[in-house]
C-alpha cells in the first residue's frame, strides 16, 4: 500500500448453474491465483456462488442450504488470505428472499450488501424471487454471528485509514440514483460491483461507459465483476466483461467472452487529493456520520503492473491527439481574438526567434487575425539576433515570418547590448548570467518599444514548461502583455507545432516547421561554435519530457516526491537509469519553488488543460514557500526500491 496504491481484481469463474459445490471450489481456485498476484481487494459476480440464472430454483431449500454452507466454507478459506472479498450469493432472511454480496476478510463474513433496484423488465425478473434490500442497513444473526446487512456497508482499513471500500449489485448502478453515490459521500473510496449483465450488441461499449463515467462522477474506484460463460444460456448470454477503473479512466478490462481475473492498482491517495480538492465532498457531513465496520490487510509496498504516460499532456493515439491539438489551438487563438477586440487592437508584436515557442505563439496569432478578418500584415514579426543566433535559427525565423504573409522587421541588438555593458561595467567577454539576461531584456524592450509605435500588444512566447522551471528571465522573456503559449507544456508545444505542418499545403512552409521542430531548444545567449548551437536547454535544465513529467504528477494530483521518482523509473525504464531520474526530479523541485516569484506576476493567457500555472487561477502558491519537505521526502528514495 505504499504510495497509496492497493492491488485490485475482478474475476469471473467457471461456473455450473445451481452446482454450488463445484461453484465453491472454483472461487476457492480464484481466490488462490488472486493471491498469487498480490489481490488485496477481489470481487466475484452477482449470486456467483449458484449463478445468476436459476430461476425458480432460488425458491428451493436445497439450493438456499447449500448457499449458507458455501459461504460459511469460503469465509473459512479466507482466513489464510491477505484480502478482502465481495462474492454474490441469494440470501434468506425473516422469510424474503435477498440478492446479496458476502464481504469476507481473514474469516470472518464481515457484511452481507444488499441489492437496492430489481431489475424486473425486458429479459430481467428478479422481483419474481427477490426483495428489495433494505432503506438502511440492519443486523442479522447468521450462523450464530450478528452481522451488518444492509446497503452502502462501508469497510475501512485499519493499516489504512483512507482506504474506505463499499459495494452495489449489478442494476444498483444502472438506476438514476445509484448507492454508490451515498455510499462515496459516507467516504467509500473504492465501490466493488457484483454484478450479472448479459450481452446484447453494443452493450458492452455502454457499459464501459457506465462504470467509467460512475468512477468519474464519484472520484473513486470501481472495481466491476461480471457473470460469464457457465451461466444459462436459455435465453441470455453472458461475456464476462470486467472492468477496473479510477476516476473517469478505465485501467483494466477484460476480453468478452473470456472468464478471467483482471488485476491492477488503484491509487487510493490520488483519489484523496482530488476529493479533498473538490468542494463538493467538502460540503456533506455524511462522511462523519456512517460507521464503518473494519477489516484487516497487511501494509506493504504494492508491485506496480499499471502503466503512467510518459507524455501525459499528450494522447498517445495519433487520432485523439491532433482532436486534442485541434481544441488547444482554439482555445488559445480565442483567448487572443477577446483580448484583441477587447482592446480594440489590430496590431501585434511578436519576437520571432526560429524556435518552438515562438513558431507556435505566431501560427496561434495568424489563426486569430483570420478569423478577425484582420491584416496578416499587421502582425509584426521582429527577429533580433545577436552574440548566440545561429544562421539556422535566424532564416528560420525570416522564411517562417515572411511564408505566413506577416510584416518581419529586424532589428540587431548587440551595439545597444555592448553600450549596456559599457555602461554597467560588464566585461563582454564573461558570459554569466548577466551577459545572457542581458540580451533578454533588450529584446523585451524592443518589442514593447515597437507596440507603442503600432499602437499594438506584444504576444508572450514562453511556455508552461519554461514557467514551472524559471527558465525566464525576469522582465525579460517573461513578460509580455499576452501569453498565449503559458498553459502549453514544451512536450505538447512540439505536437502543436507538428500538427500545424501536417496540414498545410504550403510545402516550403511545411519544410520550415519541420526543421524547426528538429532544432534544438536553446535560448541562444551564448556564442555558437562553428556555426552551431552551443547553450542546450535541456543539457542545463534536464529533459522536458521528464520536467513535464514531474510537473503533471507534483500538480496534478499532489504526489509526494518520491511517489513521482517511483512512477517515473517505472516509465522511463527504457530512457534514463533512475540516477539521473532523481537528479532531475531534485532540480525541479528545487526550481519549482524557488523561481514562483516570477510566476507571481505573469501575463494573462488562456488556460487550456487541467494543469496551469496562473496566479490568478490554478497555482496560489507564496512566492517564498520552503522546499524542505519535499527534499526531506526526495531524501527516503532507495534506487534499489520502486
Amino acid at each position: 500500500m505504499k504510495h497509496g496504491f492497493i492491488k485490485v481484481g475482478a474475476v469471473t469463474p467457471e461456473l455450473r448453474v445451481a452446482d454450488v459445490s463445484y461453484n465453491t471450489q472454483q472461487i476457492k481456485k480464484n481466490m488462490d491465483e488472486a493471491r498469487e498476484y498480490g489481490v488485496k481487494v477481489l470481487v466475484f459476480p452477482e449470486l456467483a456462488l449458484t449463478g445468476y440464472t436459476c430461476g425458480d430454483l432460488f425458491n428451493h431449500e436445497v439450493l438456499l442450504e447449500a448457499t449458507r454452507e458455501a459461504i460459511l466454507s469460503i469465509a473459512d478459506y479466507s482466513r489464510h488470505f491477505d484480502m478482502l472479498i465481495f462474492i454474490g450469493l441469494p440470501l434468506s432472511v425473516a422469510g424474503k428472499l435477498y440478492n446479496c454480496a458476502a464481504v469476507l476478510n481473514r474469516g470472518a463474513i464481515l457484511g452481507f450488501i444488499t441489492k437496492t433496484f430489481l431489475p424486473n423488465y425486458a429479459e430481467f425478473y428478479e422481483m419474481r424471487h427477490f426483495s428489495p434490500g433494505p432503506d438502511v442497513a440492519t443486523e442479522i444473526s447468521f450462523a450464530g454471528e450478528l452481522i451488518p446487512f444492509g446497503p452502502r456497508l462501508l469497510f475501512q482499513a485499519t493499516t489504512m485509514e483512507e482506504l474506505v471500500i463499499s459495494g452495489e449489485i449489478c442494476e444498483d448502478v444502472w438506476a438514476p440514483i445509484p448507492p454508490s453515490i451515498h455510499a462515496s459521500l459516507e467516504g467509500a473510496i473504492i465501490i466493488a460491483n457484483c454484478s450479472a449483465s448479459s450481452e446484447v450488441i453494443g452493450k458492452d461499449a455502454y457499459r464501459s461507459d457506465l462504470i467509467k463515467g460512475q468512477s468519474g462522477r464519484l472520484l473513486a474506484g470501481y472495481i466491476y465483476a461480471n457473470a460469464g460463460h457457465g451461466e444459462s444460456t436459455t435465453d441470455l448470454v453472458f461475456g464476462g466483461h470486467n472492468i477496473i477503473a479510477e476516476d473517469g479512466t478505465i485501467l483494466r478490462e477484460s476480453r468478452l467472452f473470456q472468464n478471467s481475473l483482471i488485476t491492477t492498482e488503484i491509487d487510493v491517495m490520488r483519489l484523496v487529493n482530488e476529493r479533498r480538492k473538490n468542494t463538493t465532498y467538502r460540503n456533506t457531513n455524511l462522511a462523519m456520520k456512517a460507521s464503518r465496520i473494519p477489516f484487516y490487510i497487511e501494509p506493504g509496498i504494492t508491485f506496480l503492473t499499471r502503466t503512467f504516460a510518459k507524455h501525459p499532456f499528450v494522447p498517445s493515439n495519433p487520432a485523439t491527439r491532433n482532436e486534442r491539438c485541434e481544441d488547444i489551438l482554439q482555445i488559445q487563438t480565442h483567448g487572443l481574438m477577446k483580448r484583441l477586440s477587447h482592446t480594440h487592437t489590430n496590431h501585434v508584436v511578436l519576437g520571432i526567434s526560429g524556435g518552438l515557442d515562438s513558431t507556435l505563439a505566431l501560427l496561434v496569432t495568424i489563426r486569430a487575425f483570420e478569423k478577425l478578418g484582420l491584416n496578416k500584415k499587421n502582425i509584426h514579426c521582429v527577429t533580433m539576433p545577436c552574440f548566440g543566433t545561429t544562421d539556422r535559427t535566424y532564416d528560420n525565423a525570416c522564411a517562417l515570418a515572411k511564408l505566413s504573409g506577416t510584416t518581419l522587421q529586424e532589428v540587431s541588438i548587440e551595439e545597444s547590448v555592448l553600450q549596456h555593458f559599457k555602461d554597467i561595467g560588464h566585461q563582454k567577454d564573461v558570459h554569466d548570467v548577466t551577459y545572457e539576461n542581458a540580451q533578454a531584456r533588450e529584446r523585451t524592450q524592443v518589442l514593447m518599444d515597437i507596440a507603442n509605435q503600432v499602437n499594438g500588444l506584444v504576444i508572450g512566447t514562453g511556455d508552461m514548461s519554461e514557467l514551472a522551471l524559471g527558465w525566464a528571465t525576469y522582465n525579460g522573456d517573461h513578460m509580455s502583455m499576452y501569453a498565449v503559449n503559458c498553459s502549453v507544456p514544451k512536450t505538447l508545444v512540439t505536437y502543436l507545432v507538428s500538427y500545424f505542418a501536417d496540414i498545410t499545403t504550403d510545402l516550403e512552409l511545411k519544410n520550415t516547421l519541420y526543421d524547426i521542430l528538429h532544432t534544438p531548444v536553446s535560448p541562444e545567449l551564448i556564442p555558437p561554435k562553428d556555426g552551431h548551437i552551443t547553450q542546450k536547454t535541456e543539457d542545463l535544465v534536464g529533459p522536458y519530457e521528464l520536467h513535464d513529467f514531474f510537473l503533471y504528477y507534483f500538480l496534478r494530483y499532489n504526489y509526494q516526491p518520491d511517489k513521482i521518482y517511483r512512477i517515473a523509473c517505472i516509465s522511463f525504464d527504457d530512457d534514463y537509469d533512475k540516477v539521473t531520474i532523481l537528479k532531475w526530479l531534485e532540480v525541479f523541485c528545487r526550481r519549482f519553488f524557488s523561481q514562483q516569484f516570477k510566476r507571481s506576476c505573469i501575463p494573462d493567457g488562456p488556460k487550456v488543460g487541467s494543469v496551469a500555472l496562473s496566479p490568478r487561477g490554478d497555482l496560489r502558491m507564496p512566492s517564498d514557500a520552503c522546499v524542505a519537505e519535499w527534499l526531506k521526502n526526495l531524501g527516503k528514495v532507495s534506487l534499489r526500491d520502486i
